[in-house]
């Protein structure tokens, strides 16, 4: 779908239409490698590990900064893979990993404030800007 939607958008490439094509139920090898070609024949680079790691974060911490994800939300999209370079990062990905579904009730409020706040910190802060997204995993 995110290729069709790519196309709609005004975006072409053989690759591009190939990949909007595929049915839904596709081999998943065949889907990823039609997709870093359809990438490369836009001419989009493509994120190292490390710098996709710190799109992650700002992404998330932009969603939750936006009421777009739940402090919840955060926690269970995010990868403990993922390393932080700047301050900022360092606090809200160390926020986000003290979560944990038997934390006290009484103590999820303050941890969804610290994360807030953390976030807030991280948006403020970050050369990496706001129009990256919210990676929603429901999305083909």
């Amino acid at each position: 779908m995110l290729a069709a939607h790519a196309l709609v958008d005004g975006r072409d490439s053989p690759a591009l239409r190939e990949l909007a094509g595929l049915p839904r139920r596709s081999d998943e090898t065949e889907i990823r490698e039609l997709y870093v070609q359809a990438i490369h024949e836009l001419g989009i680079p493509i994120p190292d590990e490390e710098a996709a790691g710190r799109y992650l974060l700002v992404s998330l911490a932009f969603g939750l900064a936006k009421g777009e994800l739940s402090p919840k939300d955060v926690a269970d999209r995010l990868s403990m893979t993922v390393a932080a370079h700047t301050q900022e990062e360092t606090r809200f990905l160390s926020v986000a990993a003290d979560y944990s579904e038997w934390i006290d009730p009484d103590g999820l409020p303050g941890w969804e404030n610290d994360l807030r706040t953390a976030a807030h910190s991280l948006t403020t802060s970050t050369d990496l800007g706001p129009g990256i997204g919210v990676p929603d995993p429901r999305r083909d």
